[in-house]
């Protein structure tokens, strides 16, 4: 019973910390869209989307990789950190460069290139943000790790609204992707003592007892190619994702206009605050344990997965409920009447709320030993599918196609998960 409070208040932390740093995030956008209208708003929403999109680049999964390597091995683990943050800098150094070459030799405008060059830095705070947030799981430090991931969205909040309210003449497209660009620096100074007490192997590891001579890490030399045999799989599945959730503003700004883009972006912004509850479930809580689980304790393993189904189900249900009823009064009202055309397409993405909730519990299940490639297989499928779609459904529909693309790719992709999932447990780990 203790251990289910203490799990209850945890995740409630993580949650109410998630929904503050949402709603900072969501308040960003409401200042940026009402201040800047909905072109500008556009371009610099399919600017920052391009370099979100290539973000899971520049770490190449090591975050999701040392929750499973931890999970796995230990303590003998922390021969893999040294290695990981040397090849996370080569992965990044060579991401800001591509980032710099697309936005010089792209089909852009001066003013998309300028944007692309200066919100190149997000990468940097995107980088820390991950890597940081992994040791803080491992350690199962959830306050330090709520405060870590809410300050971001926080101070980004708080210099956009200085620029709105109080410096009204220096809200501009590009003083915004600065304002961006600041904060991400700051959040990559910061992180770096993180990062460098990692390199010399601190972690105080939670769930796998104390060091003793038995459990203490031999450290032979972990070199940049073990560690992207290992970690790609968590890289591409992070590219992927965002292709399959986050592409559409891409591709809609290319398609049929920033004005447009800067509509559709209005639905994805609340979609993304909804999805913030299986995330800090999931991602933030239970992934650090279901590893560990899947390897030491595979009955706790099917326990956690079957429950996690049915509430993420009914939650996703009246998330999309909740969207239908509120969307038609709510986005003028937040976002003002430039942007009512954003109801359609929300209503419609309403319809991936009870998807991707289960996609959150039943993909969590495939990130452990060997289905990991499994899962990024079918994630590769599925944000090819989406593409396509969206080159179909885009010219045709807008950002109505868009979001059709989006609820076809997410129900895809839960289907897929069911079928894998099958091979995860044997009979005996059905046996409660």
């Amino acid at each position: 019973m203790v251990g289910k409070k203490q799990a209850v208040k945890t995740i409630s932390l993580l949650w109410v910390a998630s929904i503050m740093g949402a709603g900072c995030a969501f308040l960003t956008q409401v200042l940026l869209a009402r201040e800047l209208g909905s072109t500008a708003f556009g371009a610099f929403s399919a600017a920052l989307a391009m370099v979100m999109l290539v973000a899971p680049l520049a770490s190449f999964g090591v975050g999701g990789f040392w929750l499973k390597a931890f999970g796995e091995e230990g303590w003998q683990a922390v021969r893999w950190l040294r290695g990981s943050l040397k090849y996370t800098l080569l992965s990044t150094s060579l991401v800001l460069m591509g980032l710099f070459f697309w936005a010089m030799l792209g089909p852009h405008d001066v003013s998309t290139r300028n944007l692309l060059m200066v919100l190149s830095v997000y990468l940097l705070g995107q980088v820390t943000v991950e890597l940081v947030s992994a040791k803080f799981q491992l350690e199962e430090r959830y306050l330090s790790l709520a405060l870590w991931q809410f300050l971001p969205h926080l101070l980004r909040l708080m210099l956009v609204a200085m620029l709105a309210l109080v410096i009204d003449r220096l809200m501009t497209l590009h003083n915004v992707a600065y304002a961006y660009a600041l904060i991400s620096v700051l959040v990559f100074l910061f992180g770096l003592l993180f990062m460098w007490r990692m390199y010399g192997g601190q972690v105080a590891l939670k769930g796998h007892g104390e060091v003793t001579r038995k459990t203490e890490p031999a450290m032979p030399l972990i070199g940049i190619r073990q560690v992207a045999v290992q970690s790609w799989p968590f890289g591409l599945a992070g590219v992927f994702y965002l292709i399959y959730f986050q592409s559409d503003i891409i591709l809609l700004k290319y398609i049929s206009g920033d004005e447009v883009a800067g509509i559709y972006n209005v639905a994805f912004v609340i979609m993304t605050a909804v999805y913030m509850l299986p995330s800090v479930i999931y991602q933030k809580f239970l992934l650090p344990k279901i590893h560990r689980w899947a390897n030491h304790d595979r009955k706790k393993f099917y326990q956690v997965y079957r429950t996690g189904n049915w509430v993420m189900l009914i939650l996703g249900i009246l998330a999309m409920l909740l969207i239908w009823l509120l969307s038609a009064w709510g986005i003028p009202l937040l976002f003002g009447d430039e942007y009512t055309d954003a109801v359609l397409p929300l209503s419609i993405l309403a319809l991936v709320a009870p998807v991707r909730f289960l996609n959150n519990s039943v993909g969590s299940s495939l990130t452990t030993i060997e289905f990991m490639k499994k899962k990024v297989f079918y994630m590769g499928g599925v944000a090819l599918i989406n593409i396509i779609m969206n080159f179909l459904f885009i010219p045709m529909y807008g950002a109505v196609g868009a979001s059709i693309s989006t609820v076809l790719s997410e129900l895809m992709l839960l289907a897929c998960y069911f079928i894998a999932v099958k091979a995860v447990f044997s009979k005996a780990d059905r046996c409660t």
